[in-house]
């Protein structure tokens, strides 16, 4: 079994697309997915399937539509993927205190993409990279560093310009569903 992590975007935002987290796993566990946890109400969930990444987006993405009557962007990605994308944090310690220090709320996002944007489009980033915001990409994911509020934030907002479907999570997020993960993870290895 794999262990994967799905990101819905825009549920519970403004009160709009608003899925309960307890009715998500119950349909998410209607379609056969193992040991289903979701963490707060932005749509992050942990489970365990033998099916196959693309397969598993679609089809979740089907069943939000039918059981909540909206559509929901899934980015999905492997326990492992997760594991990298935390330990491959381009900015410093330093950088990310500095950040935090003079931030409102978080300072560190990961912007989850479905898939790799043209680099085109990644180049008309560089027009919103300045001292008060700043990013690093990598194949599917942009890291965003905000030494102010994201919420005022002409770099993210431009994220939905990608041409791809992107969710952005913040640093604490990501790792609490780390967490999530390697609990999942060691207690697989003791029921064998």
């Amino acid at each position: 079994m794999m262990i994967y992590i799905a990101l819905l975007r825009g549920v519970n935002v403004g009160g709009k697309n608003k899925i309960k987290m307890a009715e998500l796993r119950l349909l998410l566990e209607s379609m056969g997915l193992d040991r289903v946890q979701t963490y707060i109400q932005s749509g992050n969930i942990v489970f365990e399937s033998n099916h196959k990444e693309v397969l598993l987006q679609k089809q979740i993405e089907k069943k939000i539509k039918e059981k909540f009557g909206f559509s929901v962007s899934v980015v999905l990605r492997k326990a492992e993927e997760l594991e990298k994308i935390i330990g491959d944090c381009p900015f410093s310690e330093k950088a990310v205190a500095q950040a935090e220090a003079s931030a409102v709320g978080e300072s560190l996002y990961v912007a989850f993409l479905l898939e790799s944007p043209a680099q085109e489009a990644i180049e008309r980033l560089n027009n919103y990279n300045n001292e008060y915001e700043t990013y690093q990409t990598r194949t599917k994911e942009i890291y965003l560093l905000c030494y102010h509020s994201i919420r005022n934030s002409k770099l993210a907002n431009q994220l939905q310009k990608l041409g791809t479907p992107v969710t952005v999570r913040n640093w604490k997020t990501l790792n609490k569903l780390h967490t999530m993960v390697t609990t999942m993870d060691i207690y697989r290895f003791f029921l064998k």
